[in-house]
């Protein structure tokens, strides 16, 4: 115990983070592409990170915006293993989710510890009797490791830090557990160590105007990493806009100097990122947001994939991926968010509602036409009526409005939901003849009046089949439906304190994806001809839709605001009175993403395929995976409900 503690009183080591890695770090085959000894010579660039996280730097507080797969991650593990062994105290990681934190621990962590005798010899292995050693929790001489999840405020304030990891931040919740913003509550843990703390926040950025990482970064000093020409020696960064490749033919990329012209080949690379030969992080902000970074011990790095090592990601590979995410924004923005560590401008316009009411296609609502493999509803709820779409959902998250369904009456009354219970044993024919169920169903819980009574329904229905869902702020892509959480209910006059499962939706994230894919363009006839498939996320709309239905699903546009504080935050704001097509798109999506569509592999869909492709009795409904089948699943009876009512269908 005295040992231990006089380490933790012992004046910080003149060593780096990266001479520490490049003389103790050892990468394990099990978490990394090159294993074998660490050499920052293979990732230069990531040298001067390294060293303004070592103690003997003057920053406390260093940010990285970058690139996917550049190395970051590692650069912060090597941080953890140089404090555990040289300089150790508190360490706090943070992840996205508590379930990406035991993931780092299992593949990164437990490598770092393993395959190091330094640190094997300080980190005991984790027993059923040490409680000390978990996968979330490291015990070390004079210190401890903790990780945990952003998602999880109980994790955020478990202890003091010195030494503070935030990786990934843009992917983190926006307001946790109504406790504020996970960042904040993570740094709140490094204040009783005044300028002896470090904080190391690193991410991919996302949104323009909401990414995290991109506001962090321009309030440091900007640096960039200067590379020299091989043909003048001019310094310059790297800008995708130099990268210049003949049309169709990516295997010609070259860069071109911006000071000579001349066009400089990738296997220069090497040299150009060797400080030996002048490369070096230079600040690129205005003088006085130098000065104030300075004054308050920040200090900040971007980099793209144009700078990933060869053997890496290659420039003929970023070409190639710039060429194929032509006209699809959604693979657009992943170019520039993982690709060259830029942040996505969100294009908030709504798409022409005439555009897309002409181009709705021959068929009718109440039938799923070929290609849906699964149907997902999703129901909003007002004092007067309930307004339900059914959409139909096949490969690369193609979409088609099935149905359109208002139950009309006083929704505090008993009848109206007895309609919807009805509603869910109905079946849709497909295309093929095969009949199709409701395979998940989302219903708004709102707020006021209604929410009670829609609880009492879930309850009813049960969580197999309906889930209730509310809408929160945020743009998380990476989790844009979060939970369950459970919230108390009355029946009977009883309370129940776990009565109802609530899942929060990022709306923002759904609507703003709608958009992108409403904006696709339709292949010609002779493009299909010549067997040009539809593009991924495609909307189709059958003829039966009217006007306003198309109105309702562009009602909204994405606004920006100054928040208090003068930071800018984009908004969804209605530009008409109703936009309830558009929120039930919203929710039935949420549906198909808790189902993991996003994530099924091509095995999966093929079951779906076979169960579709001949025609099936009704009493066993297609496209229904991970739900019971019912008992019986009756057919839709004609004039069931007498005419569809409503004020417009």
């Amino acid at each position: 115990m005295a040992v231990a503690w006089a380490r933790g009183l012992a004046p910080d080591p003149a060593q780096t983070v990266a001479e520490w890695a490049d003389r103790h770090r050892i990468l394990s085959s099990r978490a990394a592409s090159e294993a074998g000894p660490y050499r920052t010579s293979r990732t230069p660039y990531l040298k001067a990170i390294m060293e303004a996280l070592s103690p003997n730097s003057p920053a406390q507080r260093v940010v990285f915006m970058k690139s996917a797969q550049v190395g970051a991650t590692e650069a912060g593990n090597n941080w953890i293993g140089f404090c555990i062994h040289r300089a150790p105290g508190p360490i706090l990681a943070v992840q996205p989710t508590t379930d990406l934190a035991k993931r780092l621990s299992q593949q990164r962590i437990e490598p770092l510890i393993e395959e190091s005798p330094d640190l094997r010899a300080l980190v005991l292995p984790a027993r059923s009797r040490d409680a000390g050693n978990t996968v979330l929790a490291k015990r070390f001489p004079g210190g401890q490791l903790v990780l945990t999840g952003a998602n999880s405020a109980v994790g955020l304030r478990s202890m003091p830090a010195r030494w503070l990891f935030l990786d990934e931040v843009d992917a983190y919740p926006g307001d946790l557990e109504g406790e504020g913003d996970p960042v904040a509550l993570a740094e709140a843990r490094t204040d009783s160590f005044g300028h002896r703390k470090k904080i190391f926040l690193a991410s991919t950025p996302t949104i323009k105007g909401l990414s995290r990482i991109e506001r962090e970064f321009e309030l440091t000093d900007q640096r960039r990493y200067h590379v020299p020409c091989p043909h003048c020696g001019g310094l310059q960064w790297l800008k995708f806009e130099r990268l210049r490749w003949e049309k169709g033919r990516p295997e010609t990329a070259a860069y071109l100097c911006e000071h000579c012209e001349a066009p400089i080949a990738e296997r220069h690379k090497t040299w150009m990122m060797d400080e030996e030969n002048g490369a070096d992080w230079l600040p690129t902000a205005a003088p006085d947001v130098q000065a104030s970074a300075e004054t308050a011990g920040v200090i900040g790095f971007h980099i793209s994939g144009l700078y990933s090592p060869l053997g890496w990601l290659s420039w003929e590979e970023i070409a190639r991926r710039w060429d194929q995410a032509q006209g699809n924004d959604s693979a657009l923005k992943t170019v520039k968010n993982t690709v060259l560590g830029e942040t996505w401008a969100e294009r908030g316009e709504a798409p022409d509602w005439q555009r897309l009411y002409e181009r709705r296609e021959d068929w009718q609502l109440g039938r799923a036409p070929g290609g849906v493999l699964i149907l997902t509803a999703g129901i909003d709820v007002q004092r007067d009526r309930i307004e339900i779409d059914v959409w139909g959902w096949g490969r690369n998250l193609r979409s088609w409005l099935v149905d359109h369904v208002v139950l009309e009456g006083d929704t505090a009354r008993a009848e109206v939901w007895a309609d919807l219970n009805e509603f869910l044993g109905l079946t849709w024919e497909h295309a093929s003849g095969a009949r199709m169920a409701l395979a998940r169903v989302a219903i708004d819980s709102g707020d006021g009046a209604t929410t009670d009574a829609v609880y009492a329904w879930v309850r009813q229905a049960g969580h197999g089949q309906v889930i209730a869902i509310k809408g929160v702020a945020g743009f998380d892509r990476s989790t844009p439906v979060d939970g369950p959480t459970y919230v108390e209910t009355t029946e009977g006059g009883r309370k129940l304190r776990r009565g109802v499962r609530l899942w929060k939706v990022a709306g923002a994230v759904f609507k703003a994806e709608t958009y992108r894919f409403l904006r696709l363009a339709a292949p010609t006839d002779e493009e299909r001809a010549a067997g040009a498939d539809w593009p991924a996320g495609f909307v189709h709309i059958p003829k039966g839709t009217t006007a306003e239905w198309v109105k309702q699903l562009t009602s909204e546009q994405l606004v920006t605001r100054k928040t208090r504080t003068g930071y800018q935050k984009l908004e969804w704001e209605q530009t008409r009175e109703r936009n309830e097509a558009l929120d039930c798109r919203v929710y039935a999506r949420a549906a198909a993403w808790l189902m993991g569509i996003d994530r099924w592999d091509n095995a999966r869909w093929e079951v779906l395929e076979e169960q579709i492709g001949p025609a099936r009795p009704a009493t066993t409904p297609a496209g229904q995976p991970d739900r019971p089948q019912p008992q019986s699943a009756p057919k839709r009876p004609t004039g069931w409900l007498g005419p569809r009512r409503g004020k417009w269908l």
